[in-house]
């Protein structure tokens, strides 16, 4: 572990720097889970809620989310984002939310990534609140980057 790089000498918050930093291609993956009950699982899947296709506006959502990360967490640098990729996989009782962010640029799309997964997972859970009240999103986190000075990362 190093130093927050987000702190200066004084323990302010600061917007990092990146001015010096190549400009490198950088990719980020992150993902969570929806649980979901089987029934709610089965008009998702059917597309049979009442709000519509839930899965095509969560995919679209997680893709605003990460294009706007910025504007919700007050250290990100503006990114010109070169592609976002949702994926919405149906498993026995959750939805797999996947989102990979790709850039180039002098600092890594994690926070992007981030961003989309959670930002798709809380559109599934506005889609299905109707039918379900008890829905859990969980395990959001960084599952690979690379790109960078600080290379590869894949989550065990």
């Amino acid at each position: 572990m190093g130093e927050l790089s987000h702190l200066d000498d004084q323990g302010a918050a600061r917007m990092v720097d990146v001015s010096a930093k190549p400009e490198t291609e950088r990719v980020a993956t992150a993902g969570c889970r929806v649980v979901l009950a089987p029934e709610t699982l089965e008009l998702l899947a059917s597309a049979g809620l009442p709000k519509g296709d839930a899965l095509a506006v969560a995919r679209v959502a997680g893709i605003m989310g990460a294009k706007r990360t910025p504007d919700l967490i007050p250290l990100c640098h503006p990114l010109p984002i070169t592609g976002v990729e949702v994926d919405l996989h149906l498993e026995a009782d959750a939805v797999r939310v996947t989102a990979t962010v790709r850039t180039t640029g002098r600092t890594g799309v994690e926070m992007e990534a981030l961003t989309a997964a959670a930002t798709a997972a809380l559109t599934l859970y506005d889609m299905v609140k109707g039918v379900q009240r008890d829905v859990r999103v969980e395990d959001l986190r960084l599952l690979a980057k690379r790109g960078g000075r600080s290379g590869e990362y894949v989550a065990t």
